[in-house]
């Protein structure tokens, strides 16, 4: 069993004070009034109870192990073979605690067990481009139903051949978040359009961007800063969809974030949609630039990688899907879009706990 140095046990002491000091304030009127803050404060007890548990766990067998060793250094014949059989079963036990409480002394993202709200764009490639960002768009959805998961369409523009020029969905499931934030970047395609009469391989990109879902006590958003202009929504090609002004744009002026919603016929339920539209993207450019600091001196690997960055690529010819951040190769292409993407999910989220654990191991502070 490796070392469990003092740095560690110095930061286990203060995880196991910080759920006794949650537990009080979670008891307060002060926090039981403010529904925000009672939230925060109950998520992050949920993610230290059971690190703390274990610790617990590892303390208990530390002291069975020094009794045992107490007795048998004191000549007490009568108490030497339990003290024996007391140390040996601790001893055996404690590497498997340790074991398991190493990769929960990473810190998890607070915002994993947030719901999700995800983006696919088509980027270069033109036509091509959007189709393929169309199959990614049905990829997650086929996902997401496999897992019964809810999900909503927020807002589509569509291409003209059937491809998404770009798509908003809305993931209703706690956890939805943690589990596909390593989707963020860009996707690239290798194959034959159906147009190109000569057989040869084009390349095209479409991006995809998952961002913690905002609630609305997370951004408080200033009508006064808002510009909301309706207009007739329009479907493929131009032509009106219905004849009231349904549509909705709404400008955040002081960052100029623009989100339109138009797919429902309700000038209302589109401006509920695109207020949460905002909101999450509000949301996540605060996330984006507090973690943009605090990882100023360090590259991470996966989880908070830049999202301009190619990250997969998807090859026809040959059936292969390669993910270029952990340098994993699958060979199931038509399963992979089928929905089928589990073990690529894991494998970046293990990759990304054991890079983070080996930092956390070397600097626990």
């Amino acid at each position: 069993m490796d070392e469990i140095t003092p740095e560690i046990r110095s930061h286990l002491v203060v995880l196991a004070n910080r759920v006794r000091e949650l537990e009080e304030l979670l008891g307060t009127n002060d926090v039981l009034s403010d529904p925000k803050q009672l939230r925060e404060l109950s998520r992050e007890r949920r993610r230290l109870q059971p690190l703390v548990e274990q610790y617990e766990k590892l303390l208990v067998l530390e002291q069975q192990i020094d009794e045992a060793k107490e007795v048998l250094a004191s000549g007490d014949n009568d108490l030497r073979e339990l003290a024996e059989i007391e140390l040996a079963e601790a001893e055996a036990e404690l590497p498997s605690v340790w074991k398991e409480l190493k990769p929960m002394l990473v810190p998890p993202d607070p915002d994993d067990d947030r719901e999700a709200i995800l983006e696919v764009r088509a980027g270069t490639g033109g036509e091509e481009a959007s189709l393929f960002a169309g199959e990614l768009l049905r990829m997650y959805q086929r996902w997401i139903e496999k897992k019964r998961w809810k999900w909503e369409l927020l807002s589509m523009s569509e291409a003209e051949q059937g491809g998404v020029k770009e798509a908003v969905v809305a993931i209703s499931s706690e956890g939805a978040y943690g589990t596909l934030k390593y989707e963020s970047g860009v996707h690239r395609v290798q194959r034959v359009p159906t147009t190109e009469a000569q057989g040869r391989i084009h390349t095209s990109a479409a991006s995809v961007a998952v961002l913690p879902q905002a609630e609305e006590v997370d951004v408080v958003i200033d009508e006064k800063e808002l510009r909301i202009d309706t207009y007739r929504a329009s479907g493929a090609g131009g032509q009106h969809v219905n004849m009231t002004d349904s549509a909705v744009r709404i400008t955040h002026l002081p960052s100029n974030i623009v989100v339109t919603c138009s797919d429902e016929r309700s000038q209302i339920k589109n401006r509920a949609r695109a207020m949460t539209i905002l909101r999450t993207r509000l949301f996540d450019r605060a996330v984006q630039n507090k973690q943009q600091k605090e990882a100023a001196a360090r590259k991470e690997m996966v989880s908070t990688g830049d999202r301009s960055a190619k990250i997969r690529t998807y090859n026809y010819p040959q059936s292969r899907i390669t993910d270029h951040r952990i340098n994993l190769t699958l060979y199931n292409l038509p399963e992979f879009l089928g929905g089928e993407i589990d073990d690529m999910l894991k494998a970046l989220a293990i990759a990304d706990r054991s890079e983070r654990l080996a930092r956390m191991v070397q600097h626990p502070s």
